[in-house]
């Protein structure tokens, strides 16, 4: 059956990708036979006349069940409804609506139930007695129950967009719509002012901020029973929207200040699950991504792997050894037992790529098959289109959806979220090498040599620009404000 989802007007390309995941979270998909099983695409079509940046989006679902449990999880759902009709003036609506099945509507009418009509509007603000006129107007429809404001059985919403086409900082639209339906379900957007960042106790530099990190828990699928795990842990963030969601979860992190101490005994990582109520994690370990700590041949633990590595821009990734030690010039040494308590070991620079590719690795070895990975990509925006970029690849995974936030006129990070389709072995990891050399080889040199800071916030050099390089002087094109939401 086809629904209208009406999402946020923030995180655009965010929206899609989140619904199609909590469908696979919630077997909207049907058939679960066998853990390789690749993810489908719901079945998405737009109202007349709208951008698809429009919030508006019709959705086909296969129940009202189904519906409610992905509108109730999502973070950028605002609702999802039984359309009762829809027209391009009021007169329009109240025929759509009088043409709709009686069958449907007169459950949610009779008299021993109650209701609430919303009007909301996208693109412009009306009075409070347009609203009231405007609910006056469905007269129409036959109400038995009586209203109820504060907890209604049934909820109703009446829906406007405008016919704006001039720049005004939204999608345009050619012509006015109106929708009205029932409410199914919709985000418990109370969550992001409990969780916010600047009422947690343990905050660092590189926290995620609490809308992406439940995003990214939905897009990996975050639920009681499975284990999830953040190799690039710090305050533990992202591991809180995971453990709210009721997942077991366990993280790493090459600091040891990070993960044992923080800023004393009652502000760190785990006074920050202390802080909302939530399970505590597994394990915090002081852990190098370079060179993971797990035992040879243990093999598919976690479900899911969600994380944020370190790209150079507000933090930059480091690995065990120390300059000196890995050119050679000093011999490893071993830590006396009575300094090594205190003991903070030597890093050296630890490059994107390199980064990456160990990431994946570690992926692919210790996800469990149809488990995910889901992490941050930065790229540059050279062009318009996020599907042109070449991200990094690896023959156990595959990329099921790409989700770009942009940052500024020429930076954006992208959440990748791929899912574990084949066996980990000798002769995949070969391969995957393989990969990594051609992406290595391939890629912006601003990522190999780890000058992304200078690369997003150094001001063009006019003789730079000057001599032709499009990648200082190009213009960014203009956007609309949505799209930097």
């Amino acid at each position: 059956m086809w629904y209208l989802c009406v999402f946020y007007h923030r995180l655009l390309d965010y929206r899609k990708a989140e619904v199609e995941s909590l469908a696979e979270l919630f077997r909207v998909f049907g058939d679960d036979d066998g853990d390789n099983k690749e993810s489908s695409s719901l079945e998405w079509r737009l109202p007349q006349h709208h951008h698809p940046d429009s919030p508006f989006h019709f959705v086909n679902l296969p129940s009202e069940d189904a519906a409610r449990s992905i509108a109730n999880r999502s973070i950028l759902v605002k609702g999802i409804y039984e359309l009762w009709g829809e027209g391009s003036s009021y007169e329009g609506l109240e025929e759509s609506i009088r043409c709709y099945p009686d069958e449907r509507k007169l459950p949610y009418l009779d008299s021993g139930s109650t209701f609430k009509i919303t009007v909301d509007c996208f693109g412009k603000v009306i009075s409070f007695q347009e609203q009231n006129d405007r609910i006056k107007g469905l007269s129409y429809i036959p109400f038995k129950g009586r209203a109820n404001l504060r907890n209604p059985d049934h909820n109703f919403w009446l829906m406007e967009t405008d016919d704006y086409g001039t720049n005004n900082g939204l999608p345009p639209v050619v012509q006015r719509r109106i929708f009205f339906g029932r409410e199914v379900g919709g985000a418990d957007r109370k969550l992001l002012p409990t969780y916010q960042l600047k009422s947690r106790t343990y905050l660092g530099p590189t926290a995620m901020d609490a809308e992406i990190a439940f995003l990214m828990a939905n897009q990996a699928l975050a639920t009681p029973g499975k284990l999830v795990y953040d190799p690039f842990v710090g305050t533990g963030s992202i591991l809180i929207a995971a453990a709210h969601f009721g997942a077991m979860t366990m993280g790493a992190d090459i600091d040891i200040r990070v993960v044992r101490d923080g800023r004393g005994p009652d502000c760190n990582v785990w006074s920050n699950f202390k802080q909302y109520g939530l399970p505590m994690p597994v394990a915090l370990l002081r852990a190098d991504n370079n060179l993971p700590p797990w035992r040879p041949g243990l093999k598919e633990i976690f479900d899911a792997i969600i994380c944020d590595p370190p790209y150079g821009v507000r933090a930059g990734g480091r690995k065990s050894g120390g300059r000196k030690l890995l050119k050679g010039t000093v011999d490893p040494y071993t830590v006396p037992d009575d300094k090594r308590t205190d003991h903070i070991p030597s890093t050296a620079a630890y490059s994107l790529v390199e980064c990456v590719h160990d990431l994946l690795d570690l992926a692919a070895r210790m996800i469990v098959m149809g488990g995910r990975l889901v992490f941050f990509y930065p790229v540059l925006r050279e062009d318009d289109h996020v599907e042109d970029h070449h991200y990094p690849e690896h023959p156990c995974f595959k990329l099921i959806a790409t989700s770009e936030q942009i940052l500024s006129s020429r930076y954006s990070r992208v959440l990748l979220t791929m899912v574990k389709i084949g066996p980990y072995t000798e002769e995949i990891a070969e391969a995957a090498q393989l990969k990594h050399i051609e992406f290595r080889e391939n890629h912006l040199k601003w990522l190999e040599d780890g000058n992304l800071h200078s690369a997003v916030f150094s001001p063009a050099d006019p003789q730079m620009a000057a001599a032709g390089d499009s990648s200082l002087s190009r213009e960014p094109k203009p956007k609309y404000r949505g799209k930097y939401v």
